[in-house]
């Protein structure tokens, strides 16, 4: 199925918006201002959905650095890879409301609402959004045994080859998966895509040549693009990126193509709203300070910053965009 474009852009109005608007402001309770003066009070957790080495788990342990010289605690990433996401998800979910477990959240939990029909947690009720981290492009990047420089150059040549073009994935229902979903319904093709438990796998397998081609996030594709371990063809912004000079958009090619992928930090429902502020500030402080910025710059992406709010805000547009792309390609969890 050939997807519209205009569609897309016009996907509806925001989905379920009251819902993390709720979970922001309910979260008020009498003496949470004394816990917030004490917090942290122990080392903090943060819960990772993907196995090192991909995108969520370098700007995790970018923050979780960042965050810890600004705490004075503790703050370690704990890799939960599995089902896209939601086994790190879940156990957020089911940890105390305290502040001292947070979730990564990467592009997977917008995406896992329209495909996953029967998941243990509702993310809109069941996370706090607490900051943004980045948004950022993905890279159309290739095997450098495929004969391909460019988009048109790809798609002419996977027109003739598809079989040769496997596709890596980070898992169903990843930010790289519907992407993918998304440049084989808006160019006719069907490539073949295998899903891997995390960035650092796929790469990995996309690095040795088993598989051909994949979208990955640029803060763990740009690195191996720089080496000449994987080819760029193009980012997914709606325009070229800075950080890959002379590397054009996909959008040149394909009009109306655009994808990129949010990360940032939440906490579970229930957490008092004087830590979720507190949290926000911290990491709102910690990725402007300047030797911060620079390594957050070096990935690719763009600081989100802006209250909860807001992050809940630019979430609730990602889950609006991805489920017109779902619903119209027919995704499933299987």
């Amino acid at each position: 199925m050939q997807l519209n474009p205009f569609v897309l852009e016009k996907a509806g109005p925001v989905l379920m918006k009251q819902t993390f608007a709720m979970g922001i402001t309910a979260s008020v309770g009498t003496g949470t201002e004394a816990l917030a003066l004490k917090y942290p009070s122990r080392p903090i957790t943060l819960n990772v959905g993907f196995a090192p080495g991909g995108p969520n788990d370098i700007l995790g342990r970018l923050v979780a650095k960042a965050l810890s010289a600004r705490l004075g605690q503790p703050v370690s990433v704990e890799n939960l890879p599995g089902e896209s996401g939601n086994i790190a998800t879940e156990a957020a979910v089911k940890s105390a409301p305290d502040g001292h477990t947070l979730l990564l959240l990467g592009p997977a939990n917008v995406i896992n609402i329209s495909i996953h029909k029967e998941l243990s947690y509702d993310f809109q009720k069941d996370i706090i959004p607490v900051a943004g981290i980045t948004r950022e492009p993905l890279v159309m990047v290739v095997h450098p045994s495929v004969p391909a420089r460019t988009v048109p150059e790809f798609i002419a040549y996977a027109k003739t080859k598809p079989a040769d073009l496997r596709v890596a994935s980070t898992g169903n229902g990843s930010s790289p998966h519907v992407t993918m979903v998304l440049f084989n319904s808006m160019t006719g093709l069907d490539l073949p895509i295998e899903h891997f438990q995390g960035g650092g796998p796929a790469l990995k397998n996309i690095i040795s040549g088993s598989t051909k081609m994949m979208f990955e996030p640029m803060s763990a594709s740009i690195d191996l693009v720089r080496s000449g371990k994987l080819r760029a063809l193009a980012v997914t912004t709606a325009g070229p990126s800075a950080s890959l000079p002379g590397i054009p958009a996909v959008a040149e090619t394909i009009a109306g193509f655009e994808a990129s992928a949010v990360t940032g930090i939440g906490t579970p429902a229930g957490t008092p709203k004087e830590i979720v502020d507190k949290l926000n500030a911290e990491i709102n402080a910690a990725l402007s300070d300047p030797a911060v910025l620079a390594e957050l710059a070096a990935t690719g992406g763009e600081h989100i910053g802006g209250s909860p709010e807001d992050f809940a805000n630019v979430l609730e547009g990602e889950i609006a965009k991805w489920s017109a792309v779902v619903k119209a390609a027919g995704v499933t969890a299987d």
